[in-house]
């Protein structure tokens, strides 16, 4: 299959068929993992994430609520406070448009958004320097399998300055590819509980 330059020659509804099939046992895989083993691999997750970074003094980093046996990085996000930075979180507004960000910081109400993933509030509109976006699968190029319902991509190229971008999963989500398509915008880097 060539999918060079993001070219595919197979149908978009072919390859979408292939992704939802990808995304259903990877994320299977995923929460076959014991919780606890899940919790060290967050650690090591965050260490990485620090290396990638380097300091978060005055830098504003957007995470995400855990949700399906994700990376759980609450802890590495009051870190980042901790250490002079600030924290936002993806908010849907509304099917198929652009994610919004907003600040957040531990302690701050919280409430039901898509898919019960809780999200501010209140928090007021930002825009991040670093995006950590959660990834289903990944492959060698960068290019991000989430849930498919293209908002990283659509908030990616709405974005009026583009942030570092840095895809975090297990390791075991690794692909060969994930056929990427015109649409689809590959991370700086993907950060897994290997190390780099």
């Amino acid at each position: 299959m060539d999918d060079q330059a993001g070219r595919n020659p197979q149908t978009w509804p072919e390859v979408a068929a292939w992704r939802k099939a990808e995304r259903a046992r990877l994320i299977e895989e995923r929460l076959a993992i014991p919780a606890e083993e899940r919790a060290a691999m967050s650690q090591r997750i965050a260490q990485g994430l620090d290396a990638a970074i380097g300091p978060v003094a005055n830098i504003r980093v957007s995470l995400y609520w855990p949700f399906r046996g994700e990376p759980d990085l609450r802890a590495w996000m009051g870190s980042i406070i901790e250490r002079g930075g600030s924290v936002a979180l993806p908010v849907v507004i509304e099917k198929a448009h652009p994610l919004e960000f907003r600040a957040y910081k531990p302690g701050d109400q919280l409430e039901k958004g898509v898919w019960n993933i809780p999200i501010p509030a209140a928090g007021e509109r930002v825009l991040p320097d670093v995006v950590i976006s959660p990834i289903v699968g990944f492959d060698d190029r960068n290019y991000r399998l989430g849930y498919g319902g293209g908002f990283f991509d659509r908030t990616l190229a709405a974005m009026p300055k583009k942030p570092m971008v840095i895809g975090i999963g297990y390791s075991m989500a690794r692909i060969a590819t994930i056929h990427p398509q015109t649409h689809d915008i590959p991370m700086d880097r993907i950060v897994t509980e290997l190390p780099a």
